[in-house]
């Protein structure tokens, strides 16, 4: 696995929010992310359309705040059902997960990546976050990426220890 520090400017985004348990990610959540993917012709000022975000927050116990969203100019209105997000600028540690690899171990080894690094997950102020290694987790999505056997990146919000 290759780790790239980078820093990424402040952005909008416009689409599905979902909130639970990981015990509710099947089914619950990837509907959601299957109606984002068919409701995006909706989203008219994406600024990059061939990138569905995957935004997850771990600020409930056993589980997560996910946005399934794209990026947008301030001309977008927000449709009916969807939300907005403002994303600050970050700095993140970058990698790739790539198709036929076990998610499970790209996020086993970025976390002994960050263990051993100068660096440490951000965590915004007076969020009380239930994950101590990965509080914030961005995902991008190529729309060619296939469900069942995904390909993204992955950026993790940092500072220095």
């Amino acid at each position: 696995m290759s780790y790239e520090i980078v820093t990424l400017p402040s952005y909008r985004a416009v689409g599905l929010k979902w909130a639970g348990t990981f015990d509710e990610i099947v089914p619950h959540l990837k509907h959601v992310i299957r109606q984002m993917e068919e409701r995006v012709e909706e989203l008219q000022h994406k600024i990059n359309p061939d990138v569905q975000l995957g935004l997850s927050y771990h600020v409930i116990e056993n589980g997560f705040t996910h946005y399934a969203v794209y990026e947008v100019s301030e001309e977008q209105e927000i449709p009916d059902g969807m939300t907005e997000i403002r994303v600050p600028e970050w700095q993140y540690v970058k990698t790739t997960h790539k198709k036929g690899e076990d998610v499970q171990k790209t996020y086993t080894d970025l976390h002994l990546w960050l263990s051993n690094s100068d660096y440490t997950a951000f965590r915004e102020a007076g969020v009380d976050y239930y994950d101590p290694y990965m509080p914030i987790k961005h995902e991008h999505y190529p729309v060619d990426s296939d469900p069942n056997d995904p390909h993204f990146d992955i950026y993790i919000p940092i500072v220095k220890k």
